[in-house]
């Protein structure tokens, strides 16, 4: 099990690497993510050097397109929900830019920081339609404490390729169940859902070893495609469409 684990840790670091391209654009160096957005759009950050270290920043993208698509972050709600987000991945938020300042050491770990941290915030906040009175998180919170269901927040793991993950609540084993760990996707897509499959492919093996993984998929608005469960399923980790929630409450609860 563990060499094929790490042949699909191998072969996601080679897809990163194969689907990643820079230019130079004036004094900013700019890297083409194989991440998209919401839009279909390749996630782009720029990177330039700054006091012997590197700044890396998406330019103010990621907020000006939510609030150009109508998700303005007014309300303390989400200003303090986008802040926990951020600091979860270690990214500062410099005027309307996601940015972080890094070590030639740490490129890595910090552009991979930033990239989720810029794909958690489009998920989080990318249900500004009337219809919606609240954001997918909150509706989840609120799901699991009317069940009484006990969980932390934002929990993060390093894996075995040394990345960080972080997953929005974990559960911890109880005398029935194992410990189980859970990522909602508000605007399920092929992208979001390979992400956290990588993810808990990376983390699964220094976790206990009859952890699960759940996702929460929203279906409030749409179906939530089949290829994105296909690709949950394929990599161990459960789906529970928002609509079929209550069928795993009473294995949550326990």
């Amino acid at each position: 099990m563990i060499d094929e684990i790490q042949s699909l840790v191998d072969e996601y670091a080679r897809w990163l690497k194969e689907k990643t391209l820079i230019r130079q654009v004036d004094e900013w160096v700019e890297i083409t993510t194989p991440y998209l957005d919401r839009h279909n759009d390749y996630l782009q950050i720029y990177a330039r050097r700054r006091n012997g270290d590197y700044v890396l920043t998406d330019a103010g993208y990621i907020l000006q397109d939510l609030e150009l698509s109508g998700c303005r972050l007014d309300t303390p709600k989400r200003k303090s929900l986008l802040m926990m987000t951020l600091n979860g991945f270690g990214v500062k938020l410099s005027g309307d830019r996601l940015e972080v300042q890094t070590s030639a050491a740490n490129f890595a770990p910090s552009k991979h920081n930033l990239i989720q941290a810029m794909l958690a915030v489009n998920d989080l906040f990318g249900l500004a339609t009337p219809m919606t009175a609240s954001l997918f998180y909150e509706d989840v919170v609120a799901w699991l404490e009317e069940h009484k269901i006990r969980y932390a927040a934002n929990v993060k793991f390093t894996g075995q390729s040394g990345f960080d993950h972080l997953f929005d609540f974990i559960i911890p084993k109880s005398y029935s169940q194992p410990e189980r760990i859970i990522k909602t996707i508000s605007s399920p897509n092929r992208d979001t859902a390979q992400a956290v499959a990588f993810a808990w492919i990376d983390i699964k093996d220094v976790r206990p070893p009859d952890s699960k993984a759940y996702a929460i998929l929203n279906d409030i608005d749409r179906p939530v495609p089949g290829n994105v469960l296909d690709a949950l399923k394929n990599y161990n980790v459960k789906p529970v469409l928002w609509s079929d929630r209550e069928a795993v409450a009473g294995e949550l609860a326990a």
